[in-house]
């Protein structure tokens, strides 16, 4: 059984301590292949050292996080640029708009939320979005750019299925995690009537940790929590979650 972990940020402080041991945990479990988003330049040169250190399992992402839009944005969008030129990514993110912490950057994070997109789309690419309180301007942003170039996921899905329906709309997949275990999460009672071809599974590792280890630090290991409760949930072994979500995140990355 290969599961993929399509979001986790191994190179996160909260693994200074034990990065390594905590990824050959994962990898223990059955997870082989690791997409890393990237959140802005101060993490590049650990992202590029995990990519040495695990050549056949971890695979990266360039982006800048939309919380970490700030004045020199710009700035930041060079770096992006440059090492998209320069260096192997299998997507653009994450990138998006998140109006949970900051409202007064809105202007500026659909700019560089825009920016993003056009790059995926230069280099063929898709786009992993970041939406935190903020279904309605990512859609509007979206139905702005829409077209057969576009494709992408929607990164830690936490919207109604009626969302969830109109983020499929823009060829997006959704990705499925911690969230999905806890009680009041709500995805839960509705996840099941959307296809297994548009669900790929993800830590956000090292939040967003799934029942039973909500309020600890989250690791990509416990991906298993989430497949066993989506299994659960769709009334089909984890094993066939595993296989069917590993083939989405191979159609999808290109690898």
């Amino acid at each position: 059984m290969i599961i993929t972990d399509t979001h986790t940020h191994l190179y996160s402080e909260a693994f200074d301590e034990d990065r390594h041991e905590m990824i050959h945990r994962a990898m223990d479990k059955g997870v082989k292949r690791f997409f890393i988003p990237a959140i802005d330049s101060t993490y590049t040169k650990s992202m590029l050292q995990l990519e040495k250190d695990f050549p056949e399992h971890v695979f990266l992402m360039m982006g800048l996080h939309p919380t970490h839009v700030k004045e020199n944005y710009m700035d930041e969008l060079k770096h992006l640029e440059d090492m998209l030129s320069t260096h192997k990514f299998y997507a653009v993110g994450e990138t998006g708009i998140d109006l949970y912490w900051d409202k007064s950057t809105l202007g500026i994070q659909i700019e560089a939320f825009k920016h993003q997109i056009r790059l995926a789309k230069q280099y063929q690419l898709p786009i992993v979005i970041h939406c935190r309180e903020s279904f309605d301007e990512i859609f509007e942003v979206l139905d702005s750019e829409k077209d057969e170039q576009l494709f992408g996921i929607f990164h830690c899905f936490t919207g109604t299925l009626e969302q969830a329906h109109q983020a499929l709309s823009y060829n997006m997949k959704l990705g499925i995690g911690g969230v999905s275990t806890f009680k009041n999460g709500k995805i839960d009672k509705f996840i099941n009537q959307i296809d297994l071809k548009h669900i790929v599974l993800e830590t956000d590792a090292p939040y967003l940790s799934p029942v039973p280890y909500r309020g600890k630090r989250n690791e990509s290991a416990y991906i298993i929590n989430v497949l066993e409760k989506l299994s659960e949930i769709y009334g089909v072994s984890k094993e066939e979650i595993a296989e069917i979500t590993t083939q989405n995140s191979k159609d999808f990355f290109k690898i």
